[in-house]
């Protein structure tokens, strides 16, 4: 049997990618091996191009598969595949390089190069490209949610970004195509999906008189489908028709992750964002009120081009106001070929330094304070594969709809389940809660963590 093994770089939307070309070599009956523990006959690198170092990291995994089996086909896809084919196809042993479209041909090019090895490029223009390309996943060997790609590609250009040179323009999946794979994870069980894509608000941008609310509606009928959660949204995406589905659907999570980057208006502006922070807050309020309890969790961009200590106090300020359930803070880093980049007043990586690690103590304080509210509540957990904690502990954890990571006593078999949990201490990073319902058994008596 042919053995292929996988790395994956970057986004979850990459491990998504990687995902569904794993379904493609399973199609023709080749198995998946570990990248590190054994030899293949296909190496697929899946790479990241957001940062300079992401380029090198990418360029180093290619040489290490290389070394690892001279002989194997060594394919390379992704972000930096898309944005340097040529720099790849310089790296001896690299057979085949793909970048972020046509990768539903990834088995007649590795068949063409087995026949006859001679390189391929089969990179082309993506600012060409307008329609989503259809890969299925079915199963999802890890988790208990589902991941389904509905959209692929950026239309805002921001000054730090390289995002839309790699994967093209804002491109909508069918909501038919969706709807459909929607069903299809319900039937094999999963009851929670996640809407994915790299401007998964920007769903429908593309379609007539069709939006990501639509979906969203349509998403709400299908039977058996218990959570829905989006990946990641812009403030400037949630619209009054978004508030509504927000307010009145019972199968919405309630967290939502909608990216800040900065807290100051003058940084907003460089970075080239499409609100202020009067108009960010102003739509959180709105969410707050139409969803109440729900997490909002935010990515914040720290030391770009420009950033006084001021603007920085500022939006420190902003971020504290808002509340947030959680914040994933960068460093800014410089992204060759983006115009933040050429920027004057580069900031010193120390300053940048600092400056994260306070806000990261911020993020934690606000987290602890956010699962706190929670206490002495009844909510209902998705238990995740493996027990957490020592084997033979009966252990479980899952995410609450909020995505509260709530730890607490049960049996194995609760796996995928929906189980009522009452939550008896907060923590930043978990909760330990007390079973109080299971499906199979009906009311159970309270089993503390």
């Amino acid at each position: 049997m042919s053995k292929v093994a996988f790395y994956t770089l970057g986004c979850k939307v990459n491990f998504y990618d990687t995902e569904a070309m794993w379904q493609l070599f399973k199609k023709e009956g080749y198995e998946q091996v570990d990248f590190e523990s054994r030899a293949a006959d296909v190496y697929v690198i899946n790479t990241c191009t957001v940062t300079n170092t992401g380029d090198k990291k990418s360029r180093q995994i290619i040489r290490r598969a290389v070394r690892r089996n001279p002989d194997a086909v060594i394919a390379v896809t992704g972000c930096y595949a898309q944005t340097s084919p040529a720099e790849i196809l310089a790296i001896e042993g690299v057979d085949l390089v793909v970048g972020t479209q046509d990768r539903d041909k990834l088995m007649t090019y590795v068949a063409d190069i087995q026949a006859e090895r001679r390189p391929v490029n089969a990179v082309r223009n993506i600012m060409k490209t307008r329609e989503f390309e259809e890969l299925d996943v079915p199963d999802f060997a890890d988790h208990t949610r589902a991941f389904l790609k509905i959209q692929e590609g950026c239309n805002n250009f921001c000054t730090f970004c390289i995002i839309p040179w790699s994967r093209g323009l804002s491109r909508s999946r069918s909501p038919e195509s969706v709807l459909a794979q929607a069903r299809q994870l319900v039937a094999s069980g999963y009851k929670e999906i996640v809407l994915t894509g790299i401007h998964t608000g920007g769903y429908g941008d593309d379609l007539e008189n069709y939006r990501l609310a639509d979906l969203l509606r349509d998403l709400d009928k299908v039977d058996g489908l218990e959570r829905i959660r989006i990946s990641s949204i812009e403030a400037s995406q949630i619209d009054d028709a978004m508030i509504e589905v927000l307010n009145g659907s019972k199968k919405m999570c309630r967290h939502l992750h909608i990216p800040l980057q900065a807290g100051d208006d003058e940084v907003l502006k460089r970075m080239r964002r499409k609100y202020t922070t009067a108009e960010f807050a102003d739509k959180i309020r709105r969410i707050k009120a139409a969803m109440p309890g729900v997490a909002i969790t935010t990515d914040v961009i720290v030391g770009f081009p420009g950033e006084t200590d001021a603007h920085y106090e500022r939006g420190y300020r902003f971020m504290e106001e808002i509340g947030f359930a959680e914040m994933h803070v960068f460093p800014y880093s410089k992204r060759t070929g983006t115009p933040a980049a050429r920027m004057d007043d580069q900031v010193d990586d120390d300053v940048k330094h600092g400056r994260v690690q306070q806000l990261i103590e911020l993020s934690e304080r606000m987290q602890a304070e956010y699962a706190e509210r929670w206490v002495g509540e009844v909510l209902e957990i998705i238990p995740e594969r493996g027990e957490k904690g020592p084997a033979g502990s009966g252990l479980m954890s899952g995410h609450a709809d909020n995505y509260l990571n709530v730890v607490f006593k049960g049996d194995p078999s609760l796996v995928g389940q929906l189980c009522r949990v009452r939550i008896v201490e907060g923590g930043a990073n978990e909760c330990r809660g007390e079973l109080v319902e299971a499906p199979a058994a009906g009311l159970m008596p309270a089993m503390q963590a």
